[in-house]
């Protein structure tokens, strides 16, 4: 998967679980790593920068287990770059869904009209 497209997918999931709750950088990575392949090195940079930006305010709460952990709370600019974010999102997968479906939604149908097709074009030739 091309790497810029996969740092903006990641982005709107970080935005998105922070939406939803305050958390720390190694919450954010569990949550997200339950369901795609993220990792400190492409978590921490977009909490950085979104951050940097505005999107997010951060404070340290005391751990029982160690140092002190760095807390992550999405700001009203956060959370209206997510919409415009998760906007966008939903136009362009509707977009692709509506085009990989065309040709039938069941592996089983779209086989039958690819080797339906297929046989018609040796058919005229």
């Amino acid at each position: 998967m091309n790497a810029q497209f996969k740092r903006g997918i990641i982005e709107l999931c970080v935005l998105s679980v922070l939406s939803q709750e305050e958390m720390y950088g190694y919450m954010v990575i569990n949550k997200l790593s339950k369901y795609i392949d993220v990792g400190e090195n492409s978590i921490y940079p977009i909490l950085r920068r979104l951050t940097k930006d505005g999107c997010f305010r951060t404070y340290l709460e005391e751990s029982p287990e160690g140092a002190p952990r760095k807390y992550y709370k999405m700001t009203e600019k956060g959370f209206m770059v997510y919409l415009r974010l998760r906007e966008e999102w939903d136009a362009f997968i509707g977009g692709v869904y509506r085009i990989i479906n065309e040709g039938g939604k069941k592996n089983e149908d779209i086989f039958r009209r690819f080797e339906k097709r297929t046989r018609e074009e040796k058919s005229e030739t």
